[in-house]
């Protein structure tokens, strides 16, 4: 069974197959745990599918842990 969206056409938005697979489960974990999912509607029945439709559309996203640095030694 295929997921979509496919992480290849993920990797636009998110270059590291790594963090887009972290970052997906993650977030499956906490729509498992009752989170509410940051879209209206879903096609997946899953919540690992429920994370990607997040990540393809904009909803769900990271930041470096560099950028972070960055941010609180310039504050």
């Amino acid at each position: 069974m295929m997921l979509e969206p496919s992480i290849d056409s993920l990797q636009k938005q998110i270059k590291s197959k790594y963090t887009l697979v972290t970052l997906s489960a993650r977030r499956a974990r906490e729509l498992k745990q009752g989170s509410a999912p940051m879209i209206s509607h879903s096609t997946s029945h899953q919540q690992v599918g429920v994370a990607l439709e997040e990540i393809r559309d904009g909803k769900l996203t990271y930041i470096e842990a560099d950028e972070i640095q960055e941010r609180t030694e310039t504050t």
